[in-house]
């Protein structure tokens, strides 16, 4: 029998096919069905509060940001670690728009955060501007303007990919600026930042062919000693869901993932009954 692809739209944790930690799946008594997410919406038009109006927002007090409530991950393609975000690791500290003026370098990724809104990549060009993927067009702008009130951070070095020279990532960027709709590769800031970066294109929508194996793993990590793994067929997916876990927060997504899981477990001590 050949690989089977099953499509799903992601709401919740409780329609996502999840991986024992440890690599075992004690269920498994057939083929292995591949998942494909297809996701409900796509986080770049959600960004920036769903879409209030920019002069308006532009002129809102800096947004809140709890860095307690943020959640650290690590993503692996097999057995390689090829992302990981924890406080152990890396500077978690977020910074005003003109603190980061003076630490970034040109081809540095930038990341923007704030509470309840997906996080927003930029590449910066240099002379104090970046592009960046913006409702679904390519944009050089400022980076006080591109940061929209949100704090932000340097995030070069979450991927553990090699990366291309400065000049490459800047070249990368600019050649893409004013595609728009249709004509982007990219479903969200993220993949274009990392894209420029790295130039993989499994950062490009359809980067991929999903032949039902699920090469991808991300790492949830919950605490310091308990950790869930949700498997994914491509990096773009994996990608869509870190982010909707961004945009929700820890607490939530705990909160979610411990429904879920005690959900399975009533249906496995009721087929154990029955």
């Amino acid at each position: 029998m050949g690989n089977q692809v099953e499509k799903l739209t992601h709401l919740s944790y409780e329609e996502v096919p999840t991986a024992d930690p440890n690599g075992f799946d004690i269920e498994d008594d057939g083929p292995r069905i591949g998942v494909s997410y297809i996701f409900s919406s796509d986080d770049a038009e959600l960004e920036d509060n769903g879409g209030i109006d920019k002069d308006q927002d532009q002129n809102q007090e800096e947004k809140h940001y709890d860095k307690r409530n943020e959640l650290e991950c690590a993503v692996f393609r097999r057995d390689e670690c090829i992302y990981e975000k924890s406080s152990k690791t890396v500077d978690m500290g977020t910074y005003s728009p003109e603190n980061l003026l003076n630490k970034c370098k040109p081809g540095d990724l930038v990341e923007f955060v704030a509470t309840g809104q997906y996080p927003h990549w930029v590449v910066y060009v240099g002379d104090f501007q970046v592009v960046h993927l913006h409702r679904a067009e390519i944009k050089n702008s400022f980076l006080t303007d591109a940061s929209r009130g949100r704090r932000g951070r340097i995030v070069s070095d979450l991927y553990k990919l090699k990366s291309l020279s400065p000049e490459v990532v800047v070249q990368n960027a600019m050649e893409q600026v004013g595609l728009k709709d249709r004509e982007l590769s990219w479903r969200n800031s993220e993949c274009f930042a990392a894209w420029c970066k790295f130039g993989k294109r499994e950062f490009k929508i359809g980067g991929e062919i999903r032949i039902g194996k699920q090469p991808y793993r991300l790492k949830i990590q919950l605490s310091e000693k308990k950790a869930h793994i949700l498997e994914f067929q491509s990096l773009e997916d994996l990608i869509m869901e870190k982010r909707r876990n961004d945009q929700t927060g820890r607490a939530v997504v705990i909160q979610e993932l411990a429904n879920h899981l005690n959900c399975v477990e009533e249906i496995r001590s009721e087929n154990i009954a029955n």
